[in-house]
């Protein structure tokens, strides 16, 4: 794929700034210079990508696997759920740019590649703001879309398994579509990414943008946010701080878990090929209930807490379980790492957020 570069942005060369300032004009010279390393930094295969929601816990590893394969990374967030300190460890590599910015308001950028990683994916997140959540994920995609259409790039977007809804079909295959409740308390993230593929595939039948589509399955690993709400990270908090592990229902929904390590590997073979446009399960077919994985995590971090039950919330699914036929085909990918290995990583890093 060519890369391209604009004046006043990121250089397109690694460790060097290519800025026009004002009233300054380029010479032959240097016009000529900088077309050369251009087309070198073409025929290396080194990209400028942009990722969306890139201070968030994917959106974070996302952008150190860009980086650690030679690419110049800009990584755009208005930190509702995303963090800085995910990031403190880019912020001085010169092919590394952080930008403040909310997807809903449009955007410009010269780049070669998009990942749309920007929404609230846990519950008490996208519940805070529900209409907020909605348009995050419909003008974040018209805009990050219409950004494809114009320079050309390859534009990924993180769909999830919550299209599914409460399926009907156990595992889940991408040709199911799902027992969704449109009117729901978590109706604005099911049908806000619903939405967002319709834009996806409608873009890119009718304007041949260049799209690529991945539905995400249950994910854990370090930098998730200790107070998101997901089933592991509360567990672990819980379980390091000696409270009672929360079980909602009687623990016999069961769901699947994928290490962030796997699922980051799942984009970039997703973005690399040209075989299937999508969308594509990516996720651990792995099935656990929420009663094994509470048990677990009290036998990783040990302690006295105990396993209490509540009242399962409105519209929770039952069941959830990818079917990874189409990613084993297609990226020939499928997880790698065992729950209990990621978990320990997991509460390895809580741990050190904790103390």
């Amino acid at each position: 794929m060519k890369a391209r570069y604009g004046w006043g942005f990121l250089n397109p060369i690694k460790g060097e700034k290519v800025e026009r300032r004002v009233g300054q004009s380029l010479n032959r010279k240097t016009v000529s210079r900088l077309d050369m390393r251009a087309a070198t930094y073409s025929c290396e295969g080194i990209m400028r990508v942009l990722v969306t929601g890139g201070a968030g816990f994917l959106g974070s590893h996302l952008c150190d696997r860009l980086l650690g394969a030679g690419h110049d990374v800009i990584c755009l967030d208005n930190f509702f759920t995303g963090r800085k300190a995910n990031l403190a460890h880019l912020i001085s590599r010169p092919e590394f740019e952080l930008v403040r910015h909310d997807v809903i308001d449009p955007f410009k950028f010269e780049v070669d590649q998009i990942y749309n990683l920007a929404c609230p994916a846990s519950p008490p997140h996208y519940q805070y703001n529900p209409i907020k959540t909605t348009k995050t994920s419909v003008m974040g995609a018209i805009n990050c879309l219409g950004l494809a259409k114009r320079v050309r790039a390859r534009v990924f977007q993180a769909s999830t398994s919550e299209v599914y809804g409460d399926p009907a079909l156990h595992p889940q295959p991408e040709s199911y579509w799902g027992n969704v409740n449109p009117i729901g308390q978590r109706s604005c993230y099911d049908e806000g990414k619903r939405c967002a593929e319709t834009l996806f595939f409608d873009y890119h039948r009718e304007n041949g943008v260049d799209i690529r589509v991945v539905r995400i399955f249950n994910t854990y690993g370090p930098r998730m946010h200790p107070n998101d709400g997901r089933v592991v990270s509360n567990f672990i908090v819980q379980a390091l701080q000696g409270q009672d592990l929360t079980v909602y229902g009687d623990g016999s929904q069961t769901r699947s878990f994928c290490y962030v390590d796997d699922l980051i590997e799942g984009f970039l073979r997703l973005m690399a090929q040209d075989e299937t446009v999508g969308p594509v399960n990516i996720g651990n077919p792995g099935e656990f209930t929420m009663l094994q994985l509470a048990e677990l995590t009290l036998k990783l971090v040990g302690g006295r807490s105990k396993i209490v039950h509540q009242a399962l919330p409105s519209d929770d699914p039952k069941q959830r379980r990818p079917d990874i036929g189409l990613a084993q085909t297609h990226l020939n990918w499928a997880p790698t790492v065992p729950l209990e290995e990621g978990l320990q990583r997991t509460i390895a890093y809580f741990r050190t957020q904790l103390a």
